[in-house]
């Protein structure tokens, strides 16, 4: 019978994780896809001040209920070469403080009375979330049901894990096992090994919430399975790191990893010398016990709160000899980084779909910014028919195929994860068409070098007045480029105008052609010149269309 109770046992804690597990994870997605504009204009506010890191990883960790999701995000950032390693530093020290709110909530449904559990009381919410979800109108509305959809799962997962441990508090040689588990190491090492496997500290520190209410274990043993759960939730962000990441991303897992294991060993330490000076009378866990009497729930959760919180005032002072010392420990590699790469994205932040959606739209922006810069360089050498800029010119084409490609494969990426709103949805669906219209700029910047160079081989050149025209219709294309990256970003102010100057651009082609005409009739201009001006200006003109067609209501994201 006691082998079969603990088989049974088992298989309730197991349906408890896999329940508790999907409802974070419900949670987290649907609360980023809830916040994704106020993460984006969160993660805009990164700077060099410390507090303000620890306040951006904090709240933006509470938001998506995911510290491993934050960190996947920080090292994608890095990465990506936008924000520094003190800045990475300072935002996973905050997500180690927003990651306790899960175990406040999980204490807080431990609560109950005789009339009244808590815990069934937020479990209650499953049902009503899914109400909501099914009789919202609105995307938000249907969003913020599977939240609380999510939350009473988690409850629901936490009464399951709670039962069972109740069923295993009644089978005396597993009680009398855990409680001659008293190495610190072994309990530390426990919790950090079911942490990575389960990819969940909060998992862990709610099994060992549920394990010392039900009086499997003590405080103590709790307390050092939490700090086991921290070591171990560090695994998410060095897999992410070193399968894809650069030296600085290896360099931020790394600064998690030290950070982490540096607060374990303080708190063995302090509580070693307390038992030491007091004969064993007083520890960390009889502290915790005499200001939450007959509350174990709360002493846990308590305590890693707290434990977060002073990690992080201790640490934050020194955070430059933290990054020093990552440094150090991981040295600068020979890397071979290809010549063409992302400027903004990094396929790490898939893992954020909102933060991921941002960093797109700017990787875009800057894509127009190089298809630009080819064209005006095709401008400038069939001015001059100076070439000695083509290497730059080059090596901006193979940026724009890359971007091309490889920007798309993100892009089908992003689109198939959950957790992203219909507005992100929308965007980047009509990305695919706005990635296509800059790389066919670079293609028709590509063919005016191409006149250029018939024209060297020719030994001629335009007359001054189709000289002044082209620079003209330069100016035009610019000016259009500056407009619809600026309806591009939100200001639709500017679609109007960025119209006038398309219309601008199609009566100048023609007045061109006209022009053309005359001057072969004049003799100013040879038939074999006049073709390669009659073909700049129709490239142009189509450079123009690509341009506008960026400035599609669908591609415009309003803030």
């Amino acid at each position: 019978m006691q082998a079969q109770l603990i088989f049974t046992n088992l298989l309730q804690l197991m349906a408890g994780i896999g329940v508790f597990l999907m409802a974070c994870e419900t949670m987290s997605k649907n609360l980023e896809a809830i916040c994704s504009d106020k993460l984006k204009k969160l993660f805009s506010r990164v700077s060099n001040n410390k507090l303000v890191g620890v306040m951006i990883g904090a709240l933006a960790t509470v938001a998506i209920q995911s510290s491993g999701a934050t960190t996947v995000m920080t090292i994608g950032f890095v990465n990506a070469g936008i924000i520094s390693l003190k800045q990475a530093a300072t935002i996973i020290f905050g997500g180690e403080i927003g990651t306790t709110i899960t175990g406040q909530i999980v204490a807080l449904g431990m609560f109950g009375s005789h009339n009244i559990d808590a815990n069934i009381l937020f479990s209650a919410l499953a049902g009503v979330g899914v109400f909501i979800n099914m009789f919202a109108r609105k995307d938000k509305g249907k969003l913020l049901g599977y939240v609380l959809a999510g939350l009473g799962m988690l409850f629901v997962g936490l009464n399951m894990m709670s039962t069972s441990m109740k069923g295993f508090a009644q089978t005396e040689g597993l009680k009398l096992f855990l409680a001659n588990i008293d190495s610190i190491f072994a309990l530390i090492i426990a919790g950090g090994v079911l942490t990575a496997i389960i990819q969940s500290s909060s998992a862990i520190t709610s099994i060992a919430i549920t394990m010392a209410v039900s009086g499997l274990i003590d405080i103590r043993q709790g307390i050092y399975l939490t700090l086991g759960a921290n070591v171990g939730t560090c695994l998410t962000g060095m897999l992410a790191a070193w399968k894809s990441g650069g030296t600085n991303a290896r360099r931020t897992s790394m600064i998690q990893l030290i950070f982490n294991i540096g607060g374990v060993v303080l708190v063995c330490l302090i509580d070693v010398l307390i038992m030491s000076l007091s004969a064993g009378r007083v520890s960390i866990g009889k502290i915790f016990e005499s200001l939450f009497p007959g509350l174990p729930h709360t002493q846990l959760a308590m305590f890693h709160t707290i434990f977060n919180i002073a990690s992080v005032i201790i640490v934050l002072p020194i955070t430059d000899m933290l990054v020093t010392l990552a440094t150090r420990m991981v040295k600068d590699e020979q890397e071979e980084k290809a010549s063409e790469h992302f400027y903004y994205v990094d396929e790490n932040m898939v893992a954020t779909p909102a933060i991921a959606v941002e960093q797109i739209r700017k990787e875009i922006i800057n894509m127009a910014k190089i298809a630009m810069e080819n064209f005006n360089l095709a401008i400038e050498m069939i001015r001059s028919l100076d070439f000695s800029k083509n290497e730059e010119f080059e090596h901006n084409e193979k940026q724009l195929n890359f971007l091309n490609q490889k920007l798309v494969d993100i892009i089908v990426k992003l689109t198939r994860t959950n957790g992203i709103n219909k507005k992100d949805h929308r965007y980047l669906t009509s990305t695919y068409r706005a990635i296509s219209d800059l790389e066919r700029i670079g293609d028709y910047a590509e063919n005016i070098v191409e006149y250029a160079r018939n024209l060297q081989e020719a030994n001629e050149t335009f007359s001054e007045d189709a000289l002044n025209e082209v620079d003209k219709l330069s100016g035009l294309i610019n000016s259009l480029y500056e407009s619809t990256m600026k309806t591009y970003q939100g200001d639709k102010k500017e679609f109007k105008e960025a119209q006038k100057l398309e219309e601008k651009i199609d009566r100048l082609t023609m007045n061109m052609a006209r022009n053309h005409i005359r001057r072969l009739n004049e003799g100013t201009c040879s038939p074999s010149v006049g073709a390669q001006y009659l073909k700049l200006s129709s490239d142009a003109e189509r450079i123009g269309d690509h341009l506008i067609n960026i400035n599609d209501k669908d591609y415009v994201i309003s803030h």
